[in-house]
């Protein structure tokens, strides 16, 4: 599962990032927006976009599988694992997040990296966080992915911690590439 969601946001980066940046990820958004390299004045746009994107997408995951993919599966939506804190999974969700960003930030906006292994850095940066926190909390590393399969399945269990959790460790992550990595110069 981990291997899937990191190859399909590489398919997605390399057939969209030339044309919007492929956010899809509003925490992605809010952390370039911090460091100034994506205008604020489309963040509104961009995250009501991703928003309605994964509540999309979660009905059409009921529709192909029905009513037990919403009512038992609850269409893919993270919640905590069994025994996991609301906490400890908040904090899981920060990590995670934040080094997708780094990385993001590290490929996509620095000049000096080669443009054509973003993709693949971000869709491995993701595949690997999910793999992480995928027993721990789901991997959602996206307030986006989790709320809207929330929203069409009627549970909203520790939504705090997905939305909050992914967008503190993206700012964080953005500003610490910003703030030390893009400063430097490389080799040569």
């Amino acid at each position: 599962m981990a291997l899937a969601f990191g190859l399909a946001l590489a398919a997605v980066v390399a057939a969209v990032g030339h044309v919007s940046g492929a956010h899809v990820n509003p925490a992605v958004t809010l952390g370039m927006a911090v460091t100034k390299k994506f205008p604020w004045q489309y963040v509104p746009h961009y995250v009501v976009a991703q928003l309605v994107g994964a509540v999309l997408a979660a009905f059409a995951t009921w529709m192909t599988f029905g009513g037990p993919a919403r009512g038992e599966a609850k269409l893919a939506a993270t919640y905590p694992a069994q025994g996991v804190g609301d906490l400890q999974a908040f904090i899981v969700e920060l990590m995670i997040t934040f080094i997708l960003v780094f990385v993001v930030m590290a490929v996509a906006t620095d000049e000096r990296a080669p443009a054509a292994i973003a993709p693949l850095a971000v869709g491995f940066a993701l595949a690997v966080g999910v793999f992480i926190a995928g027993p721990v909390t789901g991997g959602s590393v996206n307030p986006a992915r989790s709320l809207g399969p929330m929203i069409v399945a009627g549970d909203l269990t520790s939504v705090w911690l997905y939305i909050l959790g992914p967008i503190v460790g993206g700012v964080l992550g953005a500003l610490l590439y910003d703030r030390t990595m893009a400063q430097t110069e490389g080799p040569g």
